[in-house]
């Protein structure tokens, strides 16, 4: 969500911990609404404020995951800026250009590096797929949830795409329900631009047909959403299948 930082175009980084604005907030509960149908197995989120009020927000509107635990993890703080923090966005342009260099690919002073960057992003990545290798091993908790999944409820869980997103379809029975995990990632703009571009040109990832280049190297609007499903064949975790769902999605907005 928006902080105050966000609106005056100011560089927070990790050294500067904004809560979100009102206007955050309001888009934390859209967000919140829109996911409130999901059912979540596992919530993580950056431990940075702007992050945690994020994700809290959003969990509280769900139907179904609104008691799990949120799991705090530095690996999903945005990108370090170093001397950059707490400075105007112009002010990072303007270094950039001093040093004959551009925007993003920059590094200030006591900053982080692009691929340091994408080190952290690929290490989160490769333990979520970890995990849920784990819990395809549970043989008889999948069992049991598989049975429980099957049984009627009174609202059904789902995600939300079918009149928001191209179609990278998911299957009209709901495929929620057969994922051995369905997890919420709370991050910032800089860091999943990066995590994306890894998605996109390491590991092949399919994309909806009318996504742009520009759309890719975008940053995503405040409380943006995207989806990903990941298969792991065989329990592979160096060859996920990745498909995009949709991308930096904000019809909630």
């Amino acid at each position: 969500g928006e902080t105050r930082y966000n609106k005056d175009k100011i560089l927070q980084g990790q050294g500067v911990d904004e809560p979100l604005s009102a206007t955050g907030f309001r888009q934390a509960d859209a967000a919140g609404l829109f996911l409130s149908n999901v059912k979540f197995t596992h919530v993580f989120s950056s431990d940075l404020l702007r992050a945690k009020q994020t994700a809290a927000t959003i969990l509280g509107k769900n139907k179904f995951s609104n008691d799990l635990e949120i799991k705090y993890d530095a690996r999903l703080r945005e990108r370090k800026y170093g001397v950059a923090e707490g400075r105007p966005l112009t002010d990072l342009k303007a270094m950039a250009k001093a040093a004959g260099e551009q925007c993003p690919s920059f590094t200030p002073s006591g900053g982080e590096t692009l691929d340091e960057v994408l080190e952290r992003a690929r290490d989160f990545f490769d333990f979520l797929c970890r995990l849920a290798v784990e819990l395809e091993q549970k043989e008889q908790d999948v069992c049991a949830a598989a049975t429980r999944s099957s049984e009627a409820p009174a609202e059904q869980s789902g995600f939300p795409w079918t009149n928001h997103c191209s179609e990278t379809e998911l299957s009209s029975d709901g495929a929620s329900q057969t994922l051995d995990a369905s997890i919420l990632v709370v991050s910032h703009g800089a860091y999943m631009r990066n995590w994306i571009g890894y998605f996109v040109s390491d590991l092949n990832c399919t994309l909806p047909t009318d996504i742009t280049k520009s759309q890719l190297s975008s940053v995503s609007p405040n409380t943006g959403v995207s989806h990903f499903i990941v298969k792991l064949e065989n329990g592979n975790v160096l060859k996920p299948e990745i498909t995009c769902v949709c991308l930096n999605q904000d019809s909630h907005l």
